[in-house]
């Protein structure tokens, strides 16, 4: 009898010390959320870290690109359940402070950013690990066991063998479950952080439908040389509402490319939330003529999405006057009020084949200087458009060692493309044009 029971306890600490909690639990709750903006003229990127307790301190920081020394944003953080509100700043840099404020609970909150009279409104979850739901079948079967084990050896050494013997058989159910769980566990789903979105009620495995995009300019018809903005109203196309289920991709909640006919004017830009469903930003072009805008962007529960339209700027051109925009026209950019786009690097790119064929991969390289540094979470981006600007593509950097971005890409059809290649350092964001003549496997 005793070294029946004295074998149960031995399993009840081998048990014990296996039962520790996994740290997978933990990648979903303490991911940090990184979200693009393009605000008060300036390229940043808002981090608002992972927290690990509520009530607890939520840390958030403004990283600068472009110009590195960006503006000072406040910033208020809300809780959509009970509208607690708390308030603070954040000065964008390229290393930047992180602000520490204090939430109370988790679940959905709003992070409203002010800069200039510009402002922006990213929709967040806080999320905290949740234990796994076998944790407690585990300790509550290994604490039960323990109490029947030394209730037996109190009874068994009182010489009640036969109530012993049923403790015993308690306590080994008790290990028997917790072992079971232990075992069985690895297999089972982590249970959801607090704070995480409700389970859909009805099945969505078919995904959600692709929202309808309506892209207009304030004023309707902008002037070369003068601020507009640039606005995009998402609706589902099943239901006419304002699309408000966008999810970061590429740490941003939506990309937008603008380039002119000719493809002199580029601009790669990260609209602010100003509403539900609507994404809007500042621009100004050089000259007047027709404008194309490609917008990424990706659904909660879907994939990602494309669309484009294009407006018309009118006055005169605006182009030729001032040093500033002459450097912008050789570097294809053209530069908004109050940031200074730099692209004077000389080296061009390298295609292999120097000819692409349509419909084959092409690999594309450039070389750059030493310290690039991740942008929306790439070290480089290549994007191309054609001539008549019906197909887009963007593509990412291949993680190639040493001081170089490499990128493949299969061009769909023969004809001419526009392409540029972007890349942070520690100081700006580096945009590099070229142009590709793509031909037929026949002609080669």
């Amino acid at each position: 009898m005793t070294r029946v029971l004295c074998l149960a306890a031995a399993l009840v600490l081998a048990l014990a010390a296996l039962a520790a909690p996994a740290a997978a639990h933990n990648v979903t709750a303490g991911a940090d959320l990184r979200v693009a903006q393009t605000i008060a003229g300036a390229e940043v990127t808002v981090v608002i870290k992972g927290t690990t307790r509520v009530p607890g301190p939520l840390r958030i920081g403004v990283v600068a690109y472009q110009p590195v020394s960006g503006p000072l944003l406040s910033l208020e953080v809300r809780s959509v359940e009970d509208g607690h509100t708390v308030t603070g700043t954040a000065q964008a840099a390229a290393d930047p402070q992180y602000m520490q404020l204090q939430v109370e609970r988790t679940g959905p909150h709003e992070l409203k950013l002010s800069a200039g009279n510009e402002t922006a409104v990213i929709p967040f979850r806080v999320l905290v690990e949740r234990a796994p739901g076998g944790d407690f079948l585990i300790y509550g079967g290994l604490f039960v066991a323990a109490l029947l084990l030394a209730g037996g050896l109190l009874t068994g050494a009182t010489a009640r063998p036969g109530r012993a013997m049923a403790l015993a058989a308690g306590a080994a159910a008790g290990v028997t479950v917790a072992a079971m769980v232990i075992v069985f566990e690895p297999q089972m789903p982590a249970p959801a952080p607090a704070g995480a979105a409700p389970t859909p009620t009805t099945s969505n495995a078919a995904g959600r439908p692709y929202a309808q995009a309506r892209v207009e300019t304030v004023p309707a018809r902008p002037q070369a040389g003068e601020e507009f903005t640039l606005r995009v109203d998402l609706i589902d196309g099943s239901t006419g509402r304002p699309v408000d289920d966008l999810t970061a991709h590429h740490e941003a909640l939506a990309h937008v490319v603008v380039t002119s006919e000719d493809g002199r004017y580029f601009r790669h830009v990260h609209p602010l939330r100003t509403a539900p469903g609507r994404l809007e930003v500042r621009l100004s072009a050089d000259r007047p003529g027709r404008y194309l805008a490609h917008a990424e962007f990706e659904r909660e529960d879907s994939g990602g999405q494309l669309t484009a339209a294009d407006f018309i700027v009118g006055g005169t051109d605006k182009a030729a006057v001032g040093e500033t925009t002459k450097a912008s026209e050789k570097a294809g950019t053209a530069t908004p009020p109050g940031v200074p786009t730099r692209a004077d690097t000389t080296v061009t790119p390298r295609l292999q084949p120097a000819v692409p064929v349509a419909g084959r991969p092409t690999m594309i390289e450039l070389d750059t200087p030493a310290g690039v540094r991740t942008w929306l979470g790439m070290t480089g981006h290549l994007l191309i458009r054609s001539q008549d600007g019906e197909f887009f593509g963007h593509v990412h950097e291949m993680g190639s060692p040493g001081a170089r971005v490499r990128f493949t890409f299969s061009f769909p059809e023969p004809g001419r493309y526009l392409a540029w290649i972007q890349y942070a350092t520690a100081d700006r964001i580096v945009t590099v044009p070229f142009t590709v003549n793509v031909t037929t496997s026949e002609a080669q």
